[in-house]
């Protein structure tokens, strides 16, 4: 029988003997990961503080926590372009769905975002937090990743998939 071992604001970890075994799992707060393109095809990334993180500053994609309560998941990918880029989506496409289960347990929805425009709205994570907006195209993007200049991530994956989708991967 599985048993909670620890429960954060974000973060639960459970234990489960299984066969003499004892299994972890981390349960993870589900989200949303946002690639807009631009008109001349460009891939938005951010440049962000995480004074959490080592080190304290990466590039990574627009994203949040789903929040279920203020909306489905496209609702909440709008919401995220417009706190963290001032953007919203005239055209949002769900790109890929990743539902992580066993040892990391959440859902990760990917989505791309094309025919923006501005639409701000209060990022409350605090608005200093967004440093820089950053372009890539889609070849910039594939070889800043293969240069480790992204830190590798569940965010990373989706890069891979959105490349692949644009033609940009065989």
């Amino acid at each position: 029988m599985q048993h909670e071992v620890y429960k954060g604001s974000i973060i639960r970890v459970t234990e489960e003997v299984i066969g003499g075994i004892t299994w972890e799992r981390a349960f993870l707060p589900n989200g949303v990961i946002v690639f807009p393109i631009t008109t001349s095809g460009k891939i938005l990334l951010v440049k962000e503080q995480r004074p959490h993180e080592t080190p304290p500053v990466r590039i990574k994609p627009v994203s949040g926590i789903l929040e279920p309560e203020k909306g489905s998941p496209e609702e909440n990918a709008q919401r995220e372009l417009q706190e963290e880029i001032g953007l919203r989506a005239g055209s949002l496409e769900l790109l890929w769905t990743l539902r992580g289960s066993g040892t990391i347990n959440n859902e990760q929805h990917f989505f791309i975002a094309r025919d923006l425009a501005p639409s701000k709205l209060p990022n409350p994570d605090g608005e200093e937090t967004i440093l820089e907006v950053l372009e890539y195209d889609p070849r910039e993007l594939l070889q800043a990743l293969m240069q480790d200049q992204l830190k590798w991530s569940m965010s990373t994956l989706g890069l891979f998939r959105l490349l692949k989708h644009l033609g940009h991967l065989s």
